[in-house]
């Protein structure tokens, strides 16, 4: 079974993502806060990182930073949760070492299809 290390501040949002992805027979691990994200991605290594790019405290781009940067976790796909309003948005999610990103609202209808694709490097 895949694990998803979900990071997003809020908990309406975290329970919808880890209802739809669990019900797609995935693993997800929460964390509301970047600081408790990048622990939980240290003791569990999961396959994919959904993180959310506006949270307190530490941001999404400086917790992406840091784990690209870290040489055990640096391979595991991190990717954007974040209402991406144009190309600069998009290309700084990208420039900050995200892996792809996934618009919000999300969809809960494709959410578990887009995270499939992503794990298997599309």
């Amino acid at each position: 079974m895949k694990r998803i290390l979900v990071i997003e501040d809020n908990a309406g949002n975290l329970e919808l993502i880890r209802v739809v992805l669990e019900m797609a027979g995935y693993d997800v691990i929460g964390a509301e806060s970047a600081d408790a994200g990048l622990k939980k991605a240290r003791q569990t290594h999961p396959d994919i990182i959904l993180m959310d790019m506006h949270l307190p405290g530490m941001d999404g781009y400086e917790a992406t930073q840091i784990i690209k940067s870290d040489p055990d976790l640096k391979e595991i796909p991190v990717i954007a949760v974040t209402a991406i309003c144009g190309l600069s948005d998009e290309k700084k999610v990208l420039e900050y070492g995200c892996d792809g990103y996934i618009n919000k609202p999300v969809n809960t209808r494709t959410l578990a299809d887009q995270i499939a694709g992503y794990l298997e490097g599309k």
